[in-house]
Order: structure tokens, then C-alpha cells, then sequence
């Protein structure tokens, strides 16, 4: 289950630098002067780019670092314009931001033999883990895959790691043998982010000993719903009941009936949607909780999950 704050914060963009092919870090700074909450390895916030676009990036700087918050967001011409307005920032301007969230959190007090795994701009989430782990002396490892080494982020850092670090750059040949990284952790725990081909391979690769711990930063192609019928939400706070179509989610619904319901992503990738489910079957379609999350934990993310039954009643 995810915990996280809804306060709504006003930050100026005081730097940013091409890191790699196509990716920008963007450093973010209260504009009040005031000092931003500390956050967990893993954590991301939403940045508000537009009316209606609303963007989730991983915090990739220092926990600690109450001045300045800073995200790397890979530019892509094919989505839905996240990413072009994220790179059209520039130094000066004034962004709003949510957060920090977290459906990703890395413990603090790791000890033990930690695996990381990470693709693309996966790297993100993942790169406070390694620092957390590293200043910890936890036995440690990072398998990062890459297209090419132009676009590596985070270079010189990750080099400094020495051995510890695998770099596979699949233009030189380098595929990661993701079974293999999957048998050598064994028992520990395996902290990945990528793409969903990647993470759906560790899952496939994963055994009944396998502590998988992952977080997408796209959304898969999702499975046909159980139900194709229209199914009905009732809100707990006021009785009333909403039909959901097959071609609406319910968070649309929602939105629709003047509901008020936060959201994010809208893809089912950041848990900022997620609501508690008071009665009924869900149809989890998202891919923020686990296996164990979705039998035991009684909430769901009503921007792509839907019903396994007639009727859901929702805490809202």
C-alpha cells in the first residue's frame, strides 16, 4: 500500500543539463525559501506541467538535501507530452509539484546482500538506493541495461562503483541475462525499474524464494478486463451509485459526477489514484501493487483497475 502527502508545493527551476541522450536533469528549489521535506530512496512527485498534464518523476538526489529536489526525465516524441513539457522547462520558470510519494520505498536500514536491476531511465529511483546502500556497507549490486552507452545517464557516478556496477549495452551486444541475475540473488532482495518488458521478464524469471520489489516508469499493454459489462460504484460518504461503462474508467466516472479524485499518471504506473476498496472484487490492472498487495491489501487504482463483480463500494 502506498503512503504518501497531497500537499502542493510552488518550485523554481534553478538548473538544468543534458545528462545523456535525450534526458535532462531538471533541479527544482522551494521558491519561499523554505526547506523541502526529506523524502525515502525510491520516492518520486508529481510535476504539473500543464492543465490536465500531470507527470510523475522519481527523485534522483540526495534524501537529506532539503534545498533542492532534482529529477531526470527522458524526452519521448511518440507519448502524450509529459516529457516535451518537462524539457521545455527552463532555468527561472515556476513549476508545481505534489508530493514526495512513494509506492517504492527502499528501507533505510537494509542490511544484508541487496540486487538492483535497471533499464533506460529506470536508473532513477534506483541510483538513491544504491547511495543508501552503499553509505549503509550493504553487500550490493546493480545490473543496468542500456540502448546505447550515449544514452547512459549518471556516468561518472555509476563508474566510481567500480565492479559492483554491470552495465549491458545491448548495441554492443551486451543483453542482460535477466534469469541469471534472478538465480544468483537467491533469497534477497531484488530492487528493479525499467520497462515493462524487463520487469515482466524478472517476474517471469522470479521463484517461490524471490523478494521482487519493482516500479515501471511506463505502462504495459494491459490485459483484456475479466468483466466487459458495465459494473456499478458506490460511494461510501454519500450512497450514491455511479455506472462505469466498459469504455470509462472510473476514474473518468468520477470526474464526471464532480468527484473529487486525484490522479496522476492515468496509466496505473504511480499509485497516486489509489482508493480504498470497502466492498467488493477488484480486476487490478495496475502496476504499482504486488501479488501480495492485491490479495491482501484493501485499495485499488481507479484509473485502470475496474470490477470483478456488479458492484464496488468505495471509501470516497
Amino acid at each position: 500500500m502506498s503512503f504518501f502527502s497531497d500537499v502542493e508545493r510552488e518550485l523554481v527551476v534553478r538548473g538544468r543539463a543534458e545528462i545523456a541522450d535525450g534526458i535532462v536533469a531538471i533541479d527544482l528549489a522551494p521558491s519561499n525559501g523554505r526547506p523541502l521535506p526529506r523524502w525515502t530512496p525510491g520516492s518520486h512527485i508529481d510535476l504539473v506541467l500543464g492543465p490536465g498534464l500531470e507527470r510523475p518523476y522519481s527523485l534522483c538526489s540526495d534524501p537529506s538535501d532539503t534545498t533542492t529536489w532534482r529529477v531526470a526525465v527522458l524526452r519521448d516524441d511518440a507519448g502524450r507530452g509529459g516529457s516535451l513539457a518537462a524539457h521545455a522547462l527552463a532555468e527561472g520558470e515556476v513549476v508545481r509539484a505534489r508530493g514526495p510519494r512513494s509506492t517504492f520505498s527502499f528501507p533505510e536500514d537494509a542490511r544484508g546482500r541487496v540486487v538492483f536491476v535497471a533499464g533506460g531511465i529506470g536508473i532513477t529511483p534506483i541510483l538513491p538506493m544504491v547511495r543508501s546502500a552503499a553509505a549503509a556497507g550493504v553487500d550490493w549490486s546493480l545490473d543496468y541495461a542500456v540502448r546505447t552507452r550515449t544514452a547512459l545517464p549518471f556516468a561518472d557516478e555509476l563508474r566510481r562503483h567500480g565492479d559492483r556496477v554491470r552495465l549491458h549495452v545491448s548495441d554492443e551486444g551486451g543483453r542482460l541475462d535477466v534469469a541469471a541475475v534472478v538465480a544468483d540473488a537467491g533469497a534477497s532482495p531484488v530492487w528493479a525499474c525499467g520497462p515493462a518488458r524487463l520487469l515482466d521478464a524478472l517476474a517471469s524469471a522470479a521463484g517461490p524464494a524471490t523478494r521482487l520489489h519493482v516500479e515501471p516508469f511506463v505502462a504495459g499493454e494491459l490485459a483484456e478486463p475479466v468483466r466487459a459489462e458495465p459494473f456499478e460504484v458506490e460511494l461510501l460518504s454519500t450512497g450514491e451509485v455511479l455506472e462505469v461503462p466498459p469504455d470509462r474508467s472510473i476514474l473518468e466516472v468520477l470526474e464526471g459526477h464532480g468527484v473529487l479524485a486525484v490522479s496522476s499518471c492515468r496509466e496505473g504506473t504511480c499509485g497516486t489514484c489509489e482508493t480504498v476498496v470497502v466492498e467488493g472484487e477488484v480486476d487490478h490492472r495496475d502496476r504499482v501493487l504486488t501479488p501480495h498487495e492485491r490479495e491482501t491489501s484493501p485499495v485499488m487504482m481507479v484509473c485502470v483497475s475496474r470490477a470483478a463483480c456488479d458492484r464496488l463500494v468505495l471509501d470516497v
